[in-house]
Order: C-alpha cells, then sequence, then structure tokens
C-alpha cells in the first residue's frame, strides 16, 4: 500500500539499538545505538570504513542485522505496516536520475508510477519543488545536462515530491566544488525549518556535519565513540576523533 500524500509533513524520530553485523566473520557494526529526534538534522561521521555506509544501508533496508532493531516512532522498521504509514526519502550519493528521462520527469516519477495526481497536478508539484531547490527552468532538461550539484539539487526535488517525514542523505556534498556544497547545506537547513522533516545524513564533509547539523555521531569501527552537538564534538578529546577533524585530506600536487 502507498503512503497518501498530504501538503504537510512532521519530522519522525528514529531508534537504532544494538545494531550488529558481520561479514565473512568480521565486524562492521558493533553494538550501534542511536537516536535521532523528530525534526532535528542529525549527522553521522568518520573515516572511511568506519561503517557508515553499511549502517545507512540497514536504515534503507538493504540489509538485516545480525542483531539489534531500527524503529521508527517506536515502531520496528520491518512492521508489514510501516512503509504504508510513514513516508521516507532517501537522497543518493550520486543522484540517480534515469538517463532516458527529463529532470522534471524524474522528480515525479513516484507520483507517475504510483497514480497518485493527476498529470497536470504532477507538473504543477514537480515545478514547485524544482522551484524549491532552485531548479525552476531545469525541468525539460536531461540530466546529463546538468552539473554534478544540479542533479544533487534535482534528487533533493524527487525526494521532496513525496512530503517526506524523514530525508535519508548519503554523502549529499561528495564530488562538489565548495559553492555547490553550500547550496546543498542551505537546501537542508531550509527543510527543517520549512516542513521540519527529520533529516540524517551520512557524510565524512567536516563542514557540512558542523554547518547544519543539530547533533553528530562519530563512528569509528563499527562503534560510536560520541553523539552530541558540534561544539560537544569538537571538544571530544578523543585522538581518533581529533586526527579526523584536523586531517587535512587534500592532495598534495
Amino acid at each position: 500500500m502507498t503512503p497518501p500524500l498530504d501538503t504537510t509533513s512532521s519530522g519522525v524520530g528514529l531508534q537504532v539499538r544494538g545494531l550488529r553485523k558481520s561479514f565473512g566473520g568480521q565486524a562492521v557494526l558493533q553494538g550501534v545505538d542511536l537516536e535521532v529526534r523528530p525534526g532535528e538534522i542529525f549527522v553521522i561521521m568518520g573515516p572511511s570504513g568506519s561503517g557508515k555506509s553499511v549502517l545507512l544501508k540497514h536504515l534503507i533496508g538493504l540489509e538485516s542485522p545480525d542483531a539489534g532493531e531500527i524503529l521508527i516512532n517506536g515502531e520496528p522498521v520491518h512492521a508489514a505496516a510501516l512503509a504504508a504509514k510513514y513516508r521516507m526519502a532517501l537522497v543518493f550519493q550520486s543522484g540517480a536520475l534515469l538517463n532516458s528521462l527529463t529532470v522534471g520527469e524524474n522528480v515525479g516519477l513516484y507520483l507517475t508510477e504510483h497514480r497518485l495526481k493527476s498529470p497536470e497536478a504532477i507538473r504543477q508539484i514537480v515545478a514547485e519543488k524544482l522551484e524549491a531547490v532552485g531548479l525552476a527552468e531545469a525541468a525539460d532538461k536531461m540530466p546529463g545536462e546538468l552539473s554534478g550539484g544540479m542533479k544533487k539539487r534535482a534528487a533533493l526535488a524527487r525526494a521532496l515530491v513525496i512530503e517526506p517525514q524523514l530525508i535519508l542523505y548519503d554523502e549529499p556534498t561528495s564530488e562538489l566544488d565548495p559553492l555547490s556544497s553550500i547550496v546543498i547545506a542551505e537546501e537542508i537547513l531550509e527543510l527543517k525549518h520549512r516542513i521540519r522533516v527529520t533529516s540524517l545524513i551520512v557524510s565524512h564533509d567536516r563542514d557540512l556535519a558542523f554547518g547544519v547539523a543539530d547533533r553528530i555521531a562519530f563512528i569509528h569501527e563499527g562503534r560510536i565513540l560520541i553523539v552530541g552537538t558540534p561544539d560537544e564534538v569538537k571538544r571530544f578529546q578523543n585522538p581518533l576523533v581529533q586526527r579526523f577533524l584536523h586531517a587535512d585530506f587534500r592532495r598534495a600536487p
């Protein structure tokens, strides 16, 4: 059953309890506990190989844990009725636009496939969402005509079409120039204030994390080392965290 659309959104709470996952005898998640509050921007950050991507796959249902559970507003995510009750969207790292469709068709694909609105209503909704992310003139363009930053914003517009209560972002600023990264950060902040959506961001981008997050979780080798406000994370006297926060990731010429 497809969840009905409405014109308002209210963020949901997300709880992760004792999540464990191993592959080939190698522990990847080692008892992860998190609580994301309704309407907040929560960032999970850490170095490559820390377990961020595997955790995200569990949150969107692509992986099943060996132990532990994930809940939305206190209900297990594997509950059959949950998908019909809450509206969740994912903004992929690559944007994941279909090259055979126009930008507008990509953005409105969910509504079209599920026949939730008339064609005219879909066009209007798509126009509104593209305008909201600064792509009002892009509806008739093909994805190949967009820059990397524009593709990310188009993917965000596609997520907004369902009036989500929870948006999961996978490295939303990866491979973007600083200006495009700022635009994405501003859009994430705007959504918090405009529709009070809950945003969970998986990223290694320190500027993004400390620029938008209400709280940050730092993960290392499948364990959460700290959950706190940006200031609390910056002050956290753990050598692994401090090394990550102060590392220079730029490559030498």
